[in-house]
């Protein structure tokens, strides 16, 4: 008797698990091919839109300081929790940065491949048609008295004036032809998000090589464009000081017209402008008509006044004509808030500072001064006086346009007098100081911009509605034709079909596309029969 010893069940091999590296290199690719998708770039697009609007809604701190700072005076509890976020700085912010930068390596992931793709398929020939004609969207069969090679002549010879590319083949099922064009609505396609790269390219040099900054000028002041003249100025990364023109302006003049509801209507500055130590041009700019200037654009961006006043000390000493632009507070009326800060009193280790409410045309309501009107038809100052320590000089930055409150509230700036002014108007301190409101001057804000990218960003923007126009008005069009032999072999069978991209109604172009060769097919029989007879 035999005994069988059954072999025990070998143990499962448990799969082996991909190394760290093959995992880390699998995880990395999933991510690109998501990153690099069409639908990711356009979410990006739609996010990039939506993250701008803050930008358009909120006052900007590269565009106008002193509009952030009315801002923050109206809404200061709103306004600290907005600037934690950096909408009041959109276009540098880190979350802007981050959509734009994905945005951009996104279009390169997607663009470039598809470029090139296109751009293998314009070379080469059209694809062999295929085996059933009839199962295409467009088909139809005609017959021809001619042989196979005239009648394909016939069809290739109408479609080249369509301005169709075709070849002819001798395929599997017969004599062939193949024909397509509308290469541009794809290479409009391409265009499109090539220039919209571009475009981000463009926007990108902007930001690293130039630069903004924007000061108040007052009538008879020069500024020139140098970083520490400005009131706020920001610059890309790889802007050096020795790379800015010197170029100097002067505001010779400025005026404000309004219309009858006593809206803006324009804004329009008299300057002079030329390189330092060189002569100077006269021109106007306004607020739609920048000076173009070697690469830089000056705009006026706003106005406002500049009270002008005299202080005549004790001893005799003076300071006549002197000025501070007042900032509006109210853009309806021009009601504006400013101060005029005088670093020496003659006599004395004081310091004296103005500090009030401008109104163009001035009216007391209730012992409070209010504009009535952003016309200077009756300017007024409501003025407070201060004399102490004002920290000049020690070295911390502070607000020009304004007084540290915190000095007033530890006493060291105290009130020493206050008056309302009309021009003309003085007060008396009680030392004998007297203040004189002498008159006004205004100013003008202006904005000093320099970006090398803009041609490169117009260029790009051009290029965009070229290509956009080119994905909405042309077809992608493919027509094949392939012959047989009639029935008992008499005459050919022809059969033709078409696929059509991009337009819903094909059916009117294929059928005067196979009316016009059924035309022609039946001219050519009938020239063939004449010369044999």
């Amino acid at each position: 008797m035999t005994t069988t010893m059954e072999r025990p069940a070998a143990a499962p091999v448990p799969p082996s698990r991909p190394s760290p590296w093959r995992s880390l290199t699998t995880t990395l690719l999933r991510w690109w091919r998501s990153l690099t998708a069409m639908r990711t770039a356009l979410v990006l697009l739609f996010l990039l839109a939506l993250a701008a609007v803050p930008g358009s809604l909120l006052p900007q701190r590269s565009l106008s300081q002193s509009q952030v700072t009315r801002y923050f005076a109206e809404h200061p509890d709103l306004a600290r929790v907005l600037d934690r976020f950096y909408l009041f700085d959109v276009f540098s912010s880190p979350w802007f940065a981050a959509i734009y930068l994905l945005l951009f390596i996104s279009l390169i992931g997607c663009v470039v491949p598809r470029a090139v793709e296109h751009a293998r398929a314009v070379v080469a020939a059209p694809p062999p048609a295929p085996r059933h004609l009839h199962r295409l969207p467009d088909h139809r069969s005609l017959d021809s008295g001619l042989d196979g090679a005239a009648t394909l002549d016939v069809v290739e010879e109408e479609l080249r004036v369509r301005r169709f590319r075709v070849v002819r083949r001798e395929g599997r099922f017969g004599p062939e032809l193949s024909a397509e064009k509308g290469f541009l609505k794809e290479t409009g396609n391409v265009v499109f998000h090539l220039a919209l790269l571009a475009l981000l390219l463009g926007l990108a040099g902007g930001k690293l090589w130039g630069y903004e900054g924007s000061i108040l000028v007052t009538e008879g002041d020069r500024f020139c464009n140098t970083f520490q003249q400005y009131d706020n100025y920001s610059s890309g990364a790889l802007v050096d000081a020795a790379d800015m023109s010197p170029l100097c302006v002067t505001l010779d003049d400025f005026k404000a017209e309004y219309e009858d509801n006593l809206t803006a209507a324009s804004f329009t500055a008299d300057i002079q402008y030329g390189l330092a130590g060189s002569a100077s041009r006269n021109t106007t700019i306004g607020v739609n008509s920048p000076l173009r200037f070697d690469g830089d654009r000056v705009y006026v961006t706003g106005h406002g006044f500049s009270p002008v006043f005299s202080v005549t000390f004790p001893n005799g000493d003076s300071f006549t004509d002197i000025s501070a632009p007042f900032l509006p507070a109210e853009t309806q009326t021009m009601s504006s808030e400013g101060a005029l800060k005088l670093p020496d009193v003659p006599g004395s280790d004081e310091q004296l500072a103005l500090q009030g409410l401008f109104a163009p045309t001035g009216s007391v309501q209730g012992g409070v001064l209010t504009s009535v009107d952003p016309r200077p038809l009756d300017p007024q100052v409501a003025v407070f006086v201060y004399e102490g320590y004002l920290g000049l000089d020690s070295g911390l930055p502070q607000n020009v346009y304004s007084l540290d409150q915190t000095q007033i509230d530890r006493g060291v700036l105290e009130r020493v007098g206050e008056a309302n002014l009309k021009v003309g108007e003085s007060t008396t301190l009680a030392d004998g100081t007297v203040i004189t409101f002498s008159g006004i001057k205004q100013f003008a804000a202006m904005q000093v911009s320099h970006d090398p990218g803009q041609v490169w960003v117009l260029v790009s923007a051009i290029a965009i509605l070229v290509g956009l126009l080119g994905m909405l008005l042309l077809r992608r069009e493919r027509v094949f034709a392939r012959t047989a032999a009639g029935p008992d072999g008499a005459g050919t069978v022809l059969t033709v079909g078409a696929l059509t991209r991009g337009s819903a109604d094909t059916a009117p172009r294929f059928t005067a596309l196979t009316d016009d060769v059924a035309a022609a097919l039946s001219r050519r029989a009938r020239t063939e029969e004449n010369h044999r007879t």
